[in-house]
């Protein structure tokens, strides 16, 4: 693991850091935020999985996290949303390839060979960060945006007891009847449809649900609402009497405008529930 660079921010420090990835087979970029009390004892954690387009510097820059992060004493982890490099697969389109990597294991060519991120982000980093830094990871809950809202969601559903709480901005929330989710997992995990379930948020709610509580805010004035399905979500939570808020946010769009209007609500939401008891 490199160092990229490292800030002072509200009494912490915010850091950049690459490794080799040996499950993406490139160099990995991530971003944690550790407040001051990581340099007394670990802190619990709180990871943030970005949208379409992002690297793991969207976030950190813009959705505002490091002030309540530093006030409730949480460290933050801004992944990246893909592999990247020469040699990786990549496409045209701003919805799939680099930038897009949907939180999955692509099995199908070209993607297969780099594109590992539910491995990456569930096994690979976690390990990283708690081998190098003074964080908790008996202490972990995790939120996302967009496509990382839908990572969120399905990774806090699939490895249940990994993650004391889960949140999400405009989620993409019914990805196997959206097309974005459609196109994504048709490419990546190929035309058997049975294999997209365990990445769709709501089939995940209805089918298990998830064994802590949960937060989702949507933008009222989302302009990708057709694609982002919230109400499959608001469903599948009552079926399932899943403990938990969804808020639909009047006036608010899709941006980070609207993420960061909402952090300090959702920080406050996980570090209630990574320092109970």
């Amino acid at each position: 693991m490199r160092t990229i660079s490292e800030n002072k921010s509200f009494g912490g420090v915010q850091g950049v850091y690459a490794h080799e990835s040996d499950t993406c087979g490139c160099e990995m970029t991530f971003g944690l935020f550790l407040p001051e009390e990581a340099e007394e004892h670990p802190v619990p954690m709180l990871w943030y999985l970005s949208g379409l387009t992002c690297t793991h510097e969207n976030a950190m820059v813009k959705a505002g996290a490091q002030q309540w992060a530093a006030e409730y004493g949480v460290a933050v982890v801004f992944p990246d949303t893909s592999p990247r490099g020469k040699g990786v697969a990549d496409d045209e389109a701003f919805d799939l390839g680099q930038g897009a990597g949907f939180y999955v294991n692509a099995t199908q060519d070209p993607w297969a060979k780099h594109y590992k991120m539910w491995d990456y982000i569930s096994e690979e980093l976690p390990r990283i960060v708690t081998a190098n830094f003074e964080v908790d990871d008996e202490r972990q809950s995790i939120t996302g945006h967009s496509m990382g809202g839908h990572g969120a969601l399905t990774l806090a559903m699939r490895l249940q007891g990994r993650f004391r709480s889960v949140s999400a901005f405009a989620p993409i929330a019914s990805p196997t009847t959206s097309d974005w989710g459609r196109k994504q997992f048709a490419a990546y995990l190929g035309p058997d449809e049975s294999t997209w379930a365990d990445h769709d948020a709501s089939l995940r709610m209805r089918a298990v649900g998830f064994d802590g509580p949960v937060l989702i805010d949507q933008g009222a004035k989302d302009q990708f609402l057709h694609l982002l399905k919230p109400e499959v979500l608001a469903e599948a939570m009552m079926a399932r009497r899943q403990p938990g808020q969804m808020r639909m946010q009047p006036g608010y769009d899709h941006s980070y405008y609207f993420v960061s209007t909402f952090m300090a609500d959702h920080v406050a939401f996980h570090a209630e529930n990574l320092y109970a008891r």
